[in-house]
């Protein structure tokens, strides 16, 4: 289906403002559509004038449909829908006609003309589904009052309100609540959904009769200080705007409607919707989170003390080998701590490994003596979950610490590089195992990283998978056995040694 901007770039003329403006009204019109229990297909000239486009459409929420079909794109001649051409000449609103026949449905269609800056860009085309047609009720008269005002407005220009910044996706709609106000900000009719609202912030009365603005402000707790001008406005429903009331156990979100369909002030329509629920949640969720980002810092904390006092202990050894095995042990616990401390700094348990990578190579290259041996990282590990960084950055730091020690001799000078390919099909010259080329296991997505370094490279019969050395039992068993993936240690043509993992990281966040 085309977008609405390449159908008014193929088939009219309208400029970006025009563009802008209709992008607003369909952003704001499934109101419009609920209120009327009725279909909207919003229909634009072509650029010659001998057709209309239709630009969007929108089903009501609130009754049934009267297109099975989308509508969107279909081009029809002027002068079949003559409602259209009425509505366009002479830009007023038009209802006049008999109904028309759908497969056995009978479909009540009005036009309301599009109207900006004194144009009509547009018509929008009302159709009503006739067939479960009853005697109205008094919720559903409000709803139809409500639409014929907003459909003048639109015809005068004066709706959609330019410049109001509306979340749709989580403005109220009016199945949540609806209060219509007259001219003074009384309310002459509340849903039942609206009058629920009300009882949860305290209300313990009708709400025919009140002022909903002064209302509002009694409900607001005292010990929340002096009650915001602006929202008192807004209840009172004199400009179009969103706030939020708290009181008690309850939350409100309120969305005011000013009402001007022939210039004048007649009126509102108050939307709101008991968001409570929601409220507490969210900020169960907002401790939570607030709650595991304290534990992280405070795990960091903790093994920086413990690495701390490792050191400690190191610089009070005679014995080289057991100093050099306590720096190993501080450089380990160091790793840990680095993506605790990056975990304490986000919402969530991912983490851009990149970061941490950096981290964790500048802290191994501090062995390097007069910095003879440097590193770089090429490409991208991505965002990981804390389950595969924590063991992945300990891992990474034994590699480097091995390439260290036993890649280059006690003068000699070169560069490690670590390279992250993440992916789920082989790439050129990379070494990527055939699992990649069948999406990995179970197609989840996977990371390749590669270690190089030009020292020395493996001894003669020199077997990874068995060498007895601490580190490289470490990295078996981390890459193995906790991440389920696989490790290999290769000599390099040119001179050096490349160490191969291949991590499943699932998909990403």
């Amino acid at each position: 289906m085309p977008s609405l901007n390449e159908l008014v770039r193929h088939h009219t003329n309208l400029d970006s403002a025009d563009v802008e403006w209709i992008h607003l009204l369909v952003s704001e019109w499934q109101l419009l559509s609920d209120l009327s229990f009725a279909d909207l297909v919003l229909w634009v000239p072509t650029r010659d004038g001998s057709r209309y486009v239709s630009l969007a459409q929108m089903r009501p929420n609130t009754g049934p449909t009267s297109y099975q079909d989308d509508m969107v794109g279909h081009l029809v001649p002027r002068g079949r829908r003559p409602m259209l051409d009425v509505a366009l000449d002479e830009g007023r609103i038009v209802r006049e006609g008999d109904p028309e026949w759908r497969e056995d449905v009978p479909v009540r269609v009005e036009s309301i003309p599009v109207r900006r800056e004194g144009r009509v860009l547009g018509v929008i085309a009302r159709n009503t589904n006739l067939l479960t047609v009853r005697t109205p009720s008094r919720l559903e008269l409000t709803y139809l009052q409500s639409a014929s005002d907003l459909a003048q407005m639109i015809a005068a220009g004066s709706f959609p309100f330019p410049g109001e910044q509306t979340d749709m996706d989580a403005s109220p709609r009016v199945g949540d609540g609806l209060i219509r106000l007259d001219g003074e900000g009384v309310v002459t009719y509340a849903s039942p959904n609206a009058l629920s609202a009300y009882h949860r912030l305290g209300l313990s009365t009708d709400m025919v009769g009140l002022h909903l603005g002064r209302t509002t402000a009694e409900l607001a707790p005292p010990d929340r200080g002096p009650v915001d001008e602006a929202l008192v406005k807004l209840a009172s429903g004199w400009a179009p705007r969103q706030a939020e009331v708290e009181s008690g156990d309850g939350v409100v979100q309120l969305r005011a409607i000013p009402l001007k369909p022939k210039g004048e002030h007649i009126g509102s329509l108050v939307l709101l919707r008991d968001v409570t629920e929601l409220r507490r949640r969210e900020r169960e969720l907002m401790t939570k989170d607030a709650t595991i980002r304290e534990i992280h810092h405070r795990v960091k904390n903790n093994l920086q003390t413990v690495a701390a006092l490792l050191r400690l202990q190191s610089r009070r050894m005679d014995n080289d080998a057991a100093r050099e095995a306590l720096d190993e042990a501080v450089r380990r616990v160091g790793s840990i701590a680095i993506v605790h401390e990056t975990l304490s700094q986000n919402l969530d348990e991912h983490v851009a490994f990149d970061e941490i990578a950096d981290r964790v190579l500048a802290m191994v290259m501090e062995l390097s003596q007069d910095g003879r041996v440097t590193a770089r990282r090429s490409g991208s590990f991505g965002i990981l979950s804390a389950d595969v960084a924590t063991p992945l950055a300990m891992v990474l730091t034994e590699i480097l610490q091995n390439a260290l020690e036993h890649a280059y001799g006690p003068k000699a000078g070169g560069q490690v590089i670590v390279q992250a390919v993440r992916g789920r099909m082989p790439a050129v010259d990379t070494g990527w195992s055939a699992s990649w080329a069948n999406g990995g296991s179970r197609g989840e997505e996977q990371l390749l990283i590669t270690v190089t370094d030009d020292g020395v490279g493996l001894p003669e019969g020199f077997d990874p998978q068995r060498a007895g050395n601490l580190g490289l039992q470490i990295v078996r068993t981390l890459v193995v056995g906790e991440l389920g993936g696989s490790f290999d240690m290769v000599p390099v043509e040119t001179g050096g040694t490349k160490v191969v993992l291949e991590v499943p990281v699932g998909s990403a966040p």
